[in-house]
């Protein structure tokens, strides 16, 4: 099958491309590498610099036979500060793609949402029946685009698997709260700023449990197939932030900021029911902490 992964060079697309390209096959990647790397890419792949909003006139779809669109502004604090890179990467980007694959035919899209499209969930683990209530201009860009996808495959006769991650974690990650505690603790060992009261409890699941997921959920042959993807259980940021110290033999005065939230949209409590994709078959190898461990060690070794 001919694939194009947007976003191929990035955390989570990079490994979606290795996994196509395990599964026989053949990919192309449209990347602008704003926070992706050319080295992340597989070298059966083939990679094309484009960038889907500036560059729309350039989105050449002929032959492709399905779209993993998981290209994005990944940083949802961004929001506040900058709503038009939101707005212009997510959703402008989005309709660019999906105006391509309705002019060359394809009718097949997986695209990578986001548990922040919930909001503050009354109903916990939340399941996809919950309405959406967002609280981030993150998570209403990657509803919108949700919105859109369907309306598509609604109006054009497509089909499309929508995932919305939990925190999604491990080797190839280069923004989150893992990361970002590892940075400042290189930068000054001796105290670490944790955004929130490190109360924020939350799912995390490693990126080979994310990606087998996203793969079952493709068993599902709905018109609009819409799956959690989280593990099963939570972790708070204070003791994520302990592992962290542990695994780099560090003993840092923490200093907490900005209330029980980490930022302006943050959700400080957040656990996806995962039972929709557990009755086709999937469930995650690992729990939160154990993911949490995993992708320290990852990030660790570069």
């Amino acid at each position: 099958m001919k694939v194009l992964v947007t976003g191929g060079a990035g955390f989570i697309g990079s490994h979606v491309v290795d996994r196509l390209i395990q599964r026989g096959d053949d990919v192309t990647v449209f990347d602008n590498l704003s926070s992706g790397k050319q080295d992340f890419i597989n070298e059966k792949a083939e990679f094309i610099e484009l960038d889907l909003v500036k560059d729309d006139d350039k989105l050449n779809l002929e032959g492709f036979e399905e779209v993993w669109h998981i290209a994005a502004n990944p940083d949802v604090r961004i929001g506040s500060q900058s709503p038009e890179s939101i707005y212009y990467n997510n959703i402008q980007a989005t309709f660019n793609i999906l105006e391509a694959m309705r002019k060359y035919g394809v009718g097949r899209i997986i695209f990578t949402s986001t548990s922040t499209v919930y909001g503050e969930a009354k109903v916990i683990p939340t399941p996809e029946t919950y309405p959406p209530h967002p609280i981030s201009i993150y998570g209403a860009s990657k509803l919108a685009c949700e919105a859109l996808i369907a309306s598509y495959c609604h109006t054009f006769d497509m089909k499309s698997w929508i995932y919305r991650f939990a925190n999604v974690i491990g080797r190839r990650s280069t923004h989150g709260v893992i990361y970002d505690f590892i940075m400042k603790l290189r930068r000054n060992p001796e105290k670490l700023e944790i955004l929130g009261d490190g109360e924020q409890n939350k799912s995390y699941i490693y990126i080979d449990d994310c990606i087998d997921a996203m793969f079952h959920g493709l068993k599902s042959d709905g018109d609009v197939n819409i799956f959690n993807i989280g593990s099963n259980d939570q972790i708070k940021v204070k003791r994520i932030a302990e592992i962290v110290c542990e695994a780099m033999g560090l003993k840092p005065r923490f200093e907490f900021t900005g209330g029980k939230r980490g930022w302006k949209g943050d959700v400080p409590v957040m656990f996806l029911s995962n039972e929709k994709l557990k009755t086709i078959g999937w469930k995650p190898r690992y729990n939160s902490e154990e993911a949490v461990k995993k992708a320290v060690k990852d990030l660790l070794s570069i």
